[in-house]
């Protein structure tokens, strides 16, 4: 064990895929494995299979201990979701954030009982995409299993507790349009005060703190060094954020785009227009619980709705001709959050007639969703793209051909959460910014094509 080299792994949990990724001391990823996040449909309700995730952990926890000695884990996970536990466990299921919590009925109720959004910074949204639903149907639906809850855990303090044993509350993911946290204030919002909540949330932690080692049991099963310590763990686009924000002082106001299942508008100092909560925007909280102004859509899902699960290549020739035709993609083609929620996405124009076409008009849909975000946000500076959506080389030269001037900078990493988890354990480092500005695609008919999107998009 002592001649393998020192490693970190992040375990990092998206709403679609899972993923392990063993980095070494200089950031560089050693080894990675993914698995579907799947959502079990069975009763009581639809919940996330935290039982398949954590055995796939520990068997590849298992084949990463002979890579390197692993100094750290460090949890990353999707927002909205928390584990309800006593000292034995799960008292209920993990419930998936994409289902409804209830019937009209728990909808009012629940109506009346959040706070404002000037209070949280946290919209109404729709399914259980406001955590403070969730627990509030979960307490009125099962007040048996709810009563014997010890704790509630934001789920990347979930897996770091079944790592270590100690408990722990994170500001990045209680204030992740929660309902549940009051950014101006540093603390606990007016609906845990007066749903008697607040017991029920562990002592706050910052994300980079140890909590502890791994349990014994988890260290002779899986080879792990008796020592290897586990992190608090971070909200997901805060992750991608992190490196953006610790070079914030040198680099100036910047847009950061997390991209992934969501597309996650973070405006670092660059916002000018106030936050309008019909619009799915909400201030999120960073690593040190200032509130950043943010606006999202769900990227990823609506690109694969439009491209299919595998999309194909294409060239300049695709986006042109769907340019030309004004074959335009309109909102929405998910049915959780964004600015045009609740409209029914439709495809106007001649139909793309190849896989080629389909990709491109897919790729045209996200840039024009961004594009309307950033200008909703009044983003100002550098759109640095992070995520998932780094892969598609159309992504960034579109995006910035419809602004005059606007830098965007592709990070040459591909997964930013996967970077701000490393930061976490090696805390005190300097961050490194990673990627160069794009070339903007400025195709005559480009901008055009936009307006034209916009006022259609808007008609609905």
């Amino acid at each position: 064990m002592s001649a393998l080299i020192p490693g970190t792994v992040v375990l990092d949990i998206g709403k679609t895929n899972a993923k392990l990724t063993l980095i070494d001391g200089d950031g560089k990823t050693l080894a990675e494995a993914r698995t579907p996040n799947t959502v079990r449909s069975e009763a009581p309700y639809p919940h996330h299979d935290t039982e398949r995730l954590w055995a796939w952990m520990l068997g590849q926890l298992r084949e990463l201990s002979a890579l390197a000695h692993i100094r750290a884990i460090v949890p990353v996970t999707h927002g909205a979701t928390a584990a309800l536990v006593d000292d034995a466990g799960l008292v209920l299921p993990v419930l998936d954030y994409e289902h409804v919590p209830g019937d009209a009925a728990d909808a009012a109720r629940y109506a009346a009982l959040r706070p404002a959004f000037d209070e949280s910074g946290s919209p109404q949204l729709p399914a259980g995409l406001n955590l403070g639903r969730q627990l509030d149907w979960l307490a009125a639906r099962f007040p048996a299993e709810f009563a014997r809850a010890k704790q509630v855990l934001m789920y990347p303090q979930y897996w770091a507790w079944r790592l270590c044993g100690v408990a722990a509350s994170e500001v990045t993911s209680l204030g992740c349009h929660t309902d549940l946290w009051r950014p101006a204030g540093g603390g606990f919002s007016s609906l845990v005060e007066r749903a008697g909540w607040e017991r029920l949330f562990p002592e706050r932690r910052d994300a980079w703190a140890r909590l502890g080692t791994l349990r014994p049991e988890l260290a002779a099963d899986t080879g792990l060094p008796a020592d290897c310590e586990i992190v608090c763990g971070i909200h997901d686009s805060n992750a991608s954020l992190l490196r953006h924000l610790l070079t914030l002082q040198q680099s100036g106001p910047c847009t950061v785009l997390s991209t992934g299942t969501w597309v996650i508008a973070a405006a670092l100092g660059s916002a000018t227009r106030p936050l309008v909560e019909a619009q799915d925007m909400l201030a999120n909280c960073n690593v040190f619980g200032d509130a950043v102004p943010c606006m999202r859509f769900m990227g990823g899902r609506e690109f694969g709705a439009l491209a299919g699960e595998r999309p194909a290549p294409f060239t300049a020739a695709d986006i042109e001709r769907l340019v030309a035709r004004q074959t335009m993609a309109l909102p929405c083609f998910a049915e959780t959050g964004g600015p045009f929620a609740g409209q029914a996405g439709r495809v106007v124009g001649t139909v793309p007639a190849t896989d080629a076409e389909r990709a491109a008009l897919a790729t045209l849909y996200v840039a024009l969703m961004t594009d309307h975000c950033l200008d909703a946000l009044g983003a100002s500076g550098r759109v640095v793209v992070e995520g998932a959506f780094t892969a598609n080389p159309w992504f960034g030269p579109l995006l910035a051909g419809l602004a005059d001037g606007r830098e965007v900078v592709v990070s040459d990493d591909g997964s930013g959460t996967t970077c701000g988890a490393w930061l976490l354990d090696a805390w005190g480092r300097e961050a490194q910014s990673a990627g160069a500005p794009v070339k903007a695609w400025h195709h005559a008919g480009w901008r055009a094509y936009r307006d034209a999107w916009q006022d259609a998009a808007r008609v609905g």
